[in-house]
């Protein structure tokens, strides 16, 4: 890359460079490289431990690295912050007790050089319908709308949004997501991480799949998927024992709930010809390709690095 083009990417990127974070004895982030393009939607996903909170916290200026940089569009976390261009939904911190949730928003608001506003925010985020009540009377969901809210106040660049669906209900999530779909098409850069697979599969231009600190996978959903080879075959077949299922040709796992059972196969031709000449009685089947699932478990079960 010339230095020209190398410029050009820092300032219209997000860029972190060979990134490390230890907490004692525990390394959560391994040397990670990732480049996140301006105007895109980002899924950091992984189990417990894979080092997305800490990432998030690097990139948004909470945590120092032990080693490594960030880019901001040019800037470091710190000078990103100051000039409005992030907006974060955090795990961690409270509202601030006895003020109503329109006085917490415009109080935030009151922090940024460019901010949504308030009404708007409110809006978007759905806390509109309970903006006269103190912060201290909110329920769970209620609470991460307020959260939502002053994310988006700061009418920010880039909003950085962890675990932003926990304690939403359906509704809350549908009418989360239809928000986020909005924003995307205004051109914001929206990084998130999730537990929820189903999620990240929906919503997300880019999935970046973390393990023990580092990057395992990163590609569109689809990509990520195709990386997990064979079929899953789902059917009703009772009375079979599982030792007998793991019998069939090109069967790699197999797991039952009631009289259902799911097959996931290396072959699933070979597979269902052989399920259906030796149990004639099998019937409800279904075969599809593998999901985000099965590639999560796949690209995530390793030992523990060095």
């Amino acid at each position: 890359m010339s230095n020209t083009s190398h410029v050009a990417e820092l300032h219209d990127n997000i860029v972190m460079h060979d990134l490390t974070k230890t907490f004692g004895a525990v390394r959560a982030v391994r040397g990670l490289d990732l480049s996140l393009q301006r105007g895109s939607t980002v899924a950091l996903l992984g189990p417990n431990g894979a080092g997305k909170t800490t990432t998030i916290d690097m990139l948004i200026g909470l945590t120092k690295p032990d080693a490594g940089t960030v880019s901001l569009f040019g800037r470091t976390p710190t000078e990103a912050v100051k000039a409005g261009m992030i907006g974060a939904m955090t795990q961690t911190g409270q509202l601030i007790d006895y003020l109503t949730v329109r006085e917490v928003v415009t109080m935030m608001a009151a922090i940024y050089p460019a901010p949504l506003d308030v009404e708007e925010a409110l809006r978007i985020s759905g806390a509109n319908e309970f903006a006269d009540r103190q912060t201290r009377k909110l329920s769970g969901g209620e609470t991460q709308r307020v959260r939502f809210a002053l994310a988006l106040v700061a009418d920010a660049e880039l909003l950085v949004l962890d675990e932003p669906t926990v304690a939403l209900d359906v509704e809350g999530r549908r009418d989360f997501w239809s928000a986020m779909r909005a924003l995307a098409a205004r051109g914001k850069t929206v990084v998130f991480a999730t537990h929820y697979l189903e999620e990240a599969d929906a919503y997300a231009d880019r999935i970046v799949l973390m393990s023990r600190g580092r990057i395992v996978a990163d590609g569109a959903p689809t990509e990520i998927k195709a990386t997990v080879g064979g079929r899953i075959i789902r059917a009703t077949l009772p009375d079979v024992e599982l030792l007998a299922l793991h019998a069939l040709p090109g069967v790699t796992m197999v797991d039952r709930k009631g009289d259902a059972i799911t097959l996931n196969c290396s072959n699933s031709d070979a597979t269902l010809r052989e399920l259906l000449r030796t149990y004639p009685s099998v019937h409800d089947i279904e075969v599809r390709g593998a999901g985000l699932e099965e590639a999560f478990l796949e690209l995530t079960v390793d030992d523990e690095a060095p």
